[in-house]
């Protein structure tokens, strides 16, 4: 019984852990950021919850959401000299300069906070390979570590959008809960992955963001 308990306290601290590193709260900046939503919004591509939908499915499969996750699998596996080559893939990948802003100040930002707190040897790195390397230097859990990335990214997105469209809170969390399954299939896909099944294919999102660089009038950094 002592055993069992112990274990399911190591459990709850994995899991306060991750909550702490991926809230809202944690100060990476991520309500700066629409990755690219901006300029979708303005051209009428996505007006309502339906196509916010659409897109945020598109992201997940076929762009960042992905490509994120299997950086920050790969961040996690390999040993401490390998984590610079995964990230200078990472910001090769990036297909826009704001794009590549928006994982390279979260990451330098997460890294910054989580190295003082937690004592981690870790800076300058983008934001899924930030997040893979310290879940693994915490010996944190690599699926539970992913899908809440996922689920961050997704959370921050569809606040993003309740700031551009008539969405409310509750149609938001409603999103979110409709695309929690596509978390975990894409989690599953990167856990039984690699970097050479890296992809990626999300290209009306990817022009959107290089277009929100030169957008008139804009809320968000990217």
């Amino acid at each position: 019984m002592a055993t069992g308990a112990r274990m399911a306290m190591h459990t709850d601290a994995q899991i306060i852990t991750l909550s702490q590193w991926l809230s809202p709260g944690y100060p990476v900046g991520a309500f700066a950021y629409s990755h690219g939503l901006e300029s979708l919004v303005e051209t009428g591509a996505v007006a309502d919850a339906d196509s916010l939908l659409d897109w945020l499915g598109d992201v997940l499969r076929f762009g960042a959401g992905l490509s994120d996750a299997r950086f920050l699998i790969a961040a996690y596996r390999v040993d401490a000299q390998d984590v610079g080559a995964v990230d200078a893939l990472c910001r090769a990948f990036a297909p826009s300069k704001e794009r590549l802003q928006e994982t390279d100040l979260q990451g330098a930002a997460f890294c910054e906070v989580t190295a003082a707190v937690w004592e981690q040897p870790i800076a300058g790195l983008t934001y899924p390979v930030a997040v893979g390397r310290a879940a693994s230097l915490e010996g944190l859990p690599p699926a539970l570590t992913t899908q809440m990335y996922l689920q961050a990214f997704v959370s921050n997105l569809v606040a993003a959008a309740q700031r551009l469209l008539p969405i409310g809170q509750t149609e938001g969390q409603r999103l979110i809960r409709t695309l929690a399954p596509l978390l975990a299939e894409i989690t599953d896909q990167a856990l039984n992955g690699s970097l050479d099944d890296l992809s990626g294919t999300a290209f009306l999102a990817d022009i959107a963001a290089m277009k929100h660089e030169t957008q008139y009038s804009r809320i968000f950094r990217t």
